[in-house]
């Protein structure tokens, strides 16, 4: 199954009418559907992709060869393979003369064996490619090494036409897909998040409970042992950073308390925590009303992915359960008990995208075009969104919590926004407070429950992705 990127899919569909050479960049993390959006967008159009693997040039170009020769009808290179990346090009040159898609999947690993592929690549572009009307598209799941070849430093700098970064689903664009009841929509995604690869693992039929021992916690899941593999293969010394990740999901958010919990260096972890930024599997946040963020000391690490967090929170630390068949015992006296408030972690992620879609939408009493956690000196608010240009600021308290009273909750949300250093004296403020239900309203800010956010969900507020 696949779960439609209609945005992506139509960038793409628009670019290949324009009958003008392309050369596109599409990355992302792994599992998150680049390959089937290639796919997709070769359906019906001419074109073939090319899968490299981590195996001697020698032999890659020789299995390109054989699809090309496949694609093309062509005995002679089958029975006289290509031999090198020059004669491989010139063939792909002369058969572009009509509109054709070249995708060369995986690329970073032909980058790995010979470093020299982005010049030879930059000369048969510059000399030939761009003279014809190739589709051409490098795709990689190296995020550092992909965002490398947009970079100025690289020979291919200034050739791509596009790039497209395919990043996992918003719990809006995923509501689609898990069609069940908000609140456990809002649990599953919480727990498989937007990579498509697992949310399509959540079992739909099944009980939250029984989705996590089965799909997660059974030792020939799927899901057991593939945030672990995924790391293994983009990191060198995968102990240090296994680490780190566990530490920051169980709440060891500061660089201080990650440097104490880990034993670790400060240079070590500093090192490590750029690597897995870089890997967009971590996130510096400060205060959303920080001036210079990269200049604030304020700043704290957390997980970006929604089943990493989930993972390192609750199956890395306890692989002895699993290992040993007592993943009743794990999920009852471990996973239950803290639920609640691992949910209400990323509830205030989902309400964050949800706010802005309002915003965009003209839901909201102004537009907004930023927001984010705010702490300071003992004092938090979940999230504050700002419009900078109009002074306007939303301020909004997050609770996965039935009956909230709203009127005791509001009071204690003035009395916080009074601390927020953001143009005090000409801002014009705006309360939300965000719950399951109430018990007690108020007049005096937005409320907004489950069943709002299920109606505002399935009258249009986002696509949702459809499956093939």
């Amino acid at each position: 199954m696949f779960l439609n990127r209609q945005k992506e899919l139509e960038a793409l569909r628009s670019r290949f009418r324009s009958e003008r050479p392309e050369f596109a960049i599409i990355y992302g993390r792994r599992r998150v559907g680049k390959s089937e959006l290639i796919e997709h967008f070769l359906t019906g159009r001419p074109g073939v992709r090319l899968l490299a693997r981590e195996e001697a040039e020698g032999l890659q170009i020789k299995r390109f060869s054989e699809s090309l020769a496949n694609y093309f009808k062509d005995e002679v290179i089958r029975k006289n393979p290509l031999t090198n990346w020059d004669a491989l090009f010139t063939y792909i040159a002369e058969r572009a003369k009509k509109r054709f898609i070249l995708a060369i999947d995986e690329f970073p690993y032909l980058v790995t064996e010979n470093k020299a592929i982005p010049s030879i690549l930059q000369d048969f572009w510059d000399t030939k490619l761009r003279h014809t009307k190739i589709f051409l598209i490098l795709c990689g799941s190296s995020i550092g090494m992909m965002e490398g070849l947009l970079g100025g430093r690289s020979p291919l700098y200034g050739r791509r036409t596009a790039q497209i970064l395919v990043s996992p689903f918003s719990f809006m664009d995923a509501y689609g897909w898990l069609n069940t009841d908000i609140q456990r929509a809002v649990q599953a995604f919480c727990i498989f998040g937007g990579t498509p690869a697992y949310l399509l693992e959540f079992d739909k039929k099944a009980s939250l409970w029984d989705n996590i021992r089965q799909k997660i916690l059974r030792k020939d899941a799927f899901l057991y042992k593939d945030a672990e593999f995924i790391l293994r293969e983009e990191l060198t010394e995968p102990r240090y950073y296994f680490s780190i990740l566990s530490s920051i999901a169980k709440g060891k958010t500061r660089l201080s308390e990650i440097i104490n919990d880990t034993g670790l260096d400060k240079g070590i972890v500093g090192k490590y925590l750029s690597v897995l930024s870089e890997l967009q599997l971590i996130e510096r946040l400060v205060p959303v009303t920080e001036r210079r963020p990269e200049k604030s000391r304020k700043g704290i690490y957390r997980l970006r992915d929604n089943f990493f967090r989930f993972w390192f929170r609750y199956v890395w630390p306890h692989l002895e359960y699993v290992e040993t068949d007592q993943q009743g015992y794990l999920l009852d006296r471990i996973i239950k008990p803290t639920f609640d408030n691992f949910v209400g972690q990323s509830f205030e992620d989902i309400m964050a995208t949800f706010l802005m879609e309002l915003s965009r939408q003209k839901m909201l009493p102004a537009h907004f075009t930023k927001i984010g956690r705010w702490w300071d000196r003992g004092k938090e608010i979940d999230l504050i969104a700002l419009n900078e240009e109009t002074y306007q600021a939303l301020f909004c308290e997050v609770k996965w919590r039935e009956r909230v009273n709203a009127e005791a909750l509001l009071k204690k949300l003035r009395e916080n926004a009074m601390h927020v250093d953001w143009h005090t004296t000409k801002r014009k403020e705006y309360y939300c407070i965000v719950a399951k239900s109430f018990i007690k309203k108020t007049k005096d800010a937005i409320l907004i429950d489950l069943g709002d956010i299920k109606r505002m969900l399935k009258s249009s507020l986002s696509r949702s992705p459809s499956i093939d």
